[in-house]
């Protein structure tokens, strides 16, 4: 367990690309934004985790039109977000009060965002088995209690991103520059996630 544990905070304290869309949801809606979206991620994580544990996830890996459907779908929605993101050009008034979306809202799209990427489902099914003992019980149970606590320390790492990236929107988030700069910044975070899943190749990742 202790192994586990250590091999686990060494992941979560590099960031990734769940870390990058919540600090872009801290930026553009704030800290209580940010914090929905990691709970968001780590609800649809804990999903996949689920998958993994009853073995529907293996399903999904071993085609690779699944794959490749499933990783579009997600690549689709993270660039629409940018693209939005960056065609809206707020008023001026709006630079400094900019609308709120609605928690629940967010905490969906974040369900969303992290359902659909199957490279996270992967990545459960080529890490927790290594730290599955089958002496010690059933191996769906130790998948699921590792996936359960992974999910866990997940949601302390990402939380304390989203409260650093929430806390520079407080500092800065009153003056109009910084909401025009906020716009592309976080417009080119959504891009960049939603091409960098749409050119993975699939094969490679699969054969992982």
């Amino acid at each position: 367990m202790s192994l586990f544990l250590i091999a686990t905070v060494v992941l979560l304290l590099t960031p990734g690309p769940a870390v990058l869309y919540i600090i872009a949801r801290s930026l553009e809606h704030g800290l209580r934004a940010g914090l929905v979206s990691v709970l968001g991620i780590e609800v649809g994580n804990f999903v996949l985790v689920l998958m993994v544990t009853l073995g529907l996830s293996a399903v999904l890996l071993s085609s690779a039109v699944a794959f490749t459907t499933v990783k579009l779908l997600g690549a689709a929605y993270l660039i629409f977000l940018g693209l939005r993101t960056l065609l809206t050009r707020p008023i001026d008034s709006a630079l400094i009060h900019p609308p709120q979306q609605r928690l629940p809202r967010i905490f969906a799209q974040g369900v969303l965002v992290a359902t659909l990427n199957p490279k996270t489902a992967l990545f459960f099914v080529a890490f927790l088995p290594q730290f599955v003992d089958p002496s010690r019980g059933a191996v769906a149970r130790q998948l699921l209690g590792l996936g359960t606590l992974f999910v866990l320390l997940a949601i302390v790492s990402d939380s304390l991103y989203a409260i650093l990236a929430g806390t520079v929107r407080q500092w800065l988030g009153r003056t109009g520059a910084f909401m025009q700069v906020k716009r592309y910044v976080v417009g080119a975070v959504y891009l960049g996630l939603g091409i960098t899943a749409a050119l993975a190749d699939t094969h490679r990742v699969l054969s992982f």
